[in-house]
C-alpha cells in the first residue's frame, strides 16, 4: 500500500473514531478511542471471515503498519517531548527522589518479580517458558507508559505530588525499561554464558548516560536559540528540529531516544523562552505541542487498537493473558512497596498512595512496540499476546477506575 494512502486511511479513521467519542461515548480520549478502535478491529475480523471484500481497506491497512518502527523510531520521540516540555520543572524537581527510585530500582524489581512469578505460575499450570523469556516479558510491562499515562491523569482526581511522580516516572522509565529488554534479548539469542557483562554495563552507561548528556547540550543550545529570536514559526521549527536531531543522533550513536528527548524537552521547556518581553511565543509553544500530543495520542491508539487483526492467535492466550495482568499487578505494588520500607524518608510517599500508584501505572504504545520486534521464537506469541492484554486492560479498565481507586484511597485513609 501507497505511504501516502496508508496515512490518509488512518488519519480518516483516527477522525472518525474521535468524533464518535466527542459525539456520543464521551469517554475519555484514549478510553474511548482505544475501545472503538478494539471493536472496530473486532468487527473488521468477523467480517474479513465472512466477505474479505468488505473489509478489505481497514484489514490491508492494519496489516501495512509497521507498528514497531513507526512508535518506536518516529512517534515515541515527539510524544515524549511533549510530555517533557509540558511538565512543570519546579513541581519535578519536588519530586525528584521518588521519580528516580521508581524509575530505576522500581523498573528493575518489577521485571525481576514480574519475571519470576510468572516462571512459577506457568510451570504450575503445566507451560514451559524459560526464566530468560520470563524476564524479558517483565522488561516490556514494566515501564509506565507516558503518552497512555498523561492521556488518563489529565481528567483524573490526583494530588497534585502523587500527579508529578507518575509523569515524571513515566518519562524516565522507558530509558532503563529499554536498555534491560536490549540487554535480555541479547542474552536470549547468545546465551547467558556467553554474555560479557563488561559490554552490557559499557552498554546500559552509553545508553543511559551519553542520551541523558546529548539531551541536555541539545535541549540548552535550542533553549538559548529560541530565547534569542521573536519569530514564532522558526521557534517551533527550532523545537522540532531539536526532536529529530535527538531522535536521529541517538540512534546513530546508539543512546537512549526516550532519556534523549525527554532530557531536551525539559531543558527547553522548563524555562521560558520570553520572559522578558510582550510576546507569548512559550505559552503559543506549549499550546503547540500539547496539540501535537494530543493528535499523535489519538493516532496511537487507534492503531493499538488495529493491531487487533494482526494478532489472529490472540484467542488462544486469553488464560495466560489474564495472568499476566495479575501478576503484573502484584510486581507493581511489591516494585512500590519495598523501596518505599527501606527508602520512606527519600520516596516522600506514603503507605496510602501505594494502591494509587500501583493502579495508575498505566502501559501503552511503547510495550507493544516492543513485544513487536521480538524476533521469531516459540515464546514470541505468548509474550505479544500478554502484553496486548495487559495493555488493553490498564487503558481501558485502570484507566475508567482509577478515580474510584483514588477516591476510596483517600476516604478509608481519612477514616
Amino acid at each position: 500500500m501507497h505511504l501516502f494512502l496508508i496515512i490518509a486511511l488512518l488519519i480518516i479513521v483516527s477522525a472518525i473514531y474521535s468524533y464518535i467519542n466527542a459525539r456520543f461515548l464521551k469517554l475519555p480520549g484514549t478510553i474511548g478511542i482505544m475501545s472503538l478502535a478494539i471493536v472496530g478491529s473486532i468487527i473488521t475480523i468477523a467480517i474479513d471471515n465472512l466477505n474479505p471484500g468488505i473489509a478489505k481497506y481497514l484489514t490491508i491497512l492494519a496489516k501495512n503498519i509497521n507498528f514497531s518502527t513507526t512508535v518506536l523510531n518516529i512517534m515515541l520521540g515527539f510524544l515524549l517531548f511533549a510530555s517533557a516540555f509540558n511538565l512543570n520543572i519546579r513541581k519535578l524537581k519536588k519530586e525528584m527522589h521518588p521519580v528516580l527510585i521508581l524509575s530505576t530500582l522500581g523498573v528493575i524489581l518489577s521485571t525481576a518479580i514480574f519475571g519470576t512469578i510468572l516462571y512459577f505460575v506457568t510451570g504450575f499450570i503445566d507451560i514451559k517458558i524459560p526464566y530468560i523469556y520470563c524476564l524479558m516479558f517483565g522488561a516490556l510491562v514494566s515501564p509506565t507508559d507516558p503518552v497512555a499515562v498523561g492521556a488518563i491523569i489529565k481528567r483524573s482526581n490526583l494530588p497534585t505530588n502523587l500527579e508529578t511522580i507518575i509523569s515524571g516516572e513515566s518519562l524516565f522509565n522507558d530509558g532503563i525499561g529499554l536498555v534491560l529488554f536490549i540487554t535480555l534479548l541479547e542474552i536470549t539469542q547468545s546465551g547467558v554464558n556467553d554474555i560479557d557483562f563488561s559490554k552490557a554495563a559499557i552498554m546500559f552507561i552509553q545508553e543511559v548516560f551519553g542520551g541523558i548528556g546529548m539531551g541536555a547540550i541539545s535541549g540548552y543550545i535550542a533553549f538559548r536559540l529560541m530565547k534569542s529570536i521573536d519569530d514564532f514559526q522558526t521557534i517551533v521549527l527550532v523545537s522540532l528540529g531539536l526532536v529529530m536531531f535527538n531522535s536521529v543522533m541517538a540512534t546513530f550513536f546508539h543512546l537512549s531516544i526516550p532519556l534523549s528527548v525527554v532530557t531536551a524537552g525539559l531543558l527547553a521547556g522548563g524555562r521560558s523562552i520570553n520572559a522578558d518581553t510582550k510576546d507569548h511565543s512559550h505559552e503559543a509553544l506549549e499550546k503547540f505541542w500539547t496539540l501535537i500530543d494530543e493528535m499523535l495520542n489519538t493516532v496511537l491508539f487507534v492503531m493499538i487498537g488495529l493491531q487487533m487483526v494482526n494478532l489472529p492467535y490472540i484467542k488462544n492466550y486469553w488464560i495466560t493473558g489474564g495472568i499476566g495482568i495479575c501478576v503484573i499487578l502484584i510486581a507493581r505494588w511489591l516494585s512500590i512497596m519495598l523501596p518505599l520500607i527501606f527508602l520512606r524518608r527519600s520516596l516522600n510517599v506514603s503507605y496510602a498512595n501505594i494502591n494509587i500508584l500501583t493502579w495508575a501505572g498505566v502501559r501503552g504504545g511503547i510495550t507493544i512496540a516492543l513485544a513487536l520486534s521480538l524476533p521469531a521464537s516459540p515464546y514470541r506469541h505468548f509474550i505479544l499476546s500478554g502484553s496486548y492484554f495487559i495493555v488493553i486492560f490498564s487503558i481501558i479498565i485502570q484507566g475508567l477506575t482509577l478515580n474510584r481507586m483514588i477516591n476510596a484511597s483517600f476516604k478509608k485513609a481519612s477514616a
